[in-house]
């Protein structure tokens, strides 16, 4: 089976790779990648227990993490952060 460059390009933005992220100089990727899932994690957390105030503390890491990442931002409506 081949591959072509363009499927393995296509998997740097996923973690896999120690560079630092696009706008961070002092993370690596695979560390801001991490940071995005403990983000996603507390905010579950946040909204079980309906924590409003952490919620949004949550979602605007997530928000900021998933920019520097270059990866489609999430919104949350509920939050007003569109």
């Amino acid at each position: 089976m081949r591959f072509s460059l363009e499927l393995i390009d296509m998997q740097v933005p996923f973690g896999k790779t120690n560079e630092p992220a696009a706008d961070s100089k002092s993370f690596t990727t695979g560390q801001t990648w991490g940071a995005l899932r403990k983000a996603w994690k507390g905010y579950k957390i946040a909204k079980v227990q309906g924590d409003r105030a952490k919620m949004t503390e949550y979602a605007t890491k997530i928000r900021k993490l998933e920019g520097e990442l270059g990866v489609p931002v999430a919104t949350f409506p509920d939050l007003s952060l569109n």
